[in-house]
């Protein structure tokens, strides 16, 4: 039996987020530049998104650049920008065959212009695409994330719109960028790191981690089924045990 086959369609976790980590190490390891590995890495997120279509897979969220990665070497974030605007533009039309909508968080005015213009206008393109919410989180820091929720929700205060009282875990969710979208259930990561490394801190609480030795540009359709079948063999509890769940 295909892996494939072996999912139970009725407990797919509505949103699945990656770490995708691993790329650099992957073209070292070939005596090649590390953004060879960058480029070699789209492969495998054309492949997890087909496959999160081809199974009903609601939301899928990718770390693809994170606030540190400014930090690194200028050429390496240089081509990586370039990386991406190409792949926006070849995916663009995919996306659309496939009823995937673009979506983005992060600091994204830190973007070079280009970028920006390109994934502005392939979200505007998806927006009306509805299997499937492909969310890419570029120049993003979960903690300063939390930081701009917290900003706003005291502005609320400020303005008499929301008294310190209201204030609990539903109004910090609805203040984060991901206000839209539920938490999600899984969170898969590549190349053997087992960290969360400033990722969806908060929408993270009660997901199950899933953490594999594969470097990303070798991480493809099976890998993304054996993770959702190790998912399906956990028992989430959200702090109860086995006999209430029952």
């Amino acid at each position: 039996m295909e892996l494939k086959e072996q999912i139970d369609l009725n407990k797919l976790p509505k949103h699945i987020a990656i770490i995708m980590d691993g790329n650099g190490r992957w073209a070292k390891e070939r005596g090649k530049l590390r953004v060879f590995g960058h480029s070699k890495g789209v492969d495998s997120v054309r492949q997890v998104v087909e496959a999160a279509v081809e199974i009903g897979v609601s939301y899928l969220t990718l770390y693809a650049f994170s606030t540190e990665n400014w930090k690194r070497p200028k050429l390496e974030v240089i081509a990586l920008m370039e990386i991406l605007v190409s792949a926006i533009n070849k995916e663009t039309q995919t996306l659309m065959k496939n009823g995937v909508r673009l979506n983005a968080i992060g600091d994204l005015k830190q973007l070079p212009e280009a970028c920006f213009k390109q994934l502005s206008k392939a979200i505007d393109l998806t927006s009306n695409n509805t299997n499937c919410t492909l969310t890419l989180a570029l120049s993003y820091s979960s903690r300063q994330e939390i930081a701009d929720a917290t900003k706003r929700i005291v502005k609320q205060v400020c303005d008499g719109k929301l008294s310190i009282e209201q204030i609990d875990q539903d109004v910090v969710s609805s203040n984060l960028e991901t206000a839209n979208m539920p938490d999600p259930e899984l969170m898969i990561r590549t190349s053997g790191e087992q960290r969360i490394s400033n990722f969806l801190l908060w929408q993270l609480a009660y997901s199950e981690l899933y953490f594999v030795d594969k470097l990303w540009p070798e991480f493809n359709k099976n890998d993304f089924y054996e993770a959702i079948i190790a998912y399906q063999k956990r028992e989430r509890r959200f702090g109860l045990i086995s006999e209430q769940l029952s």
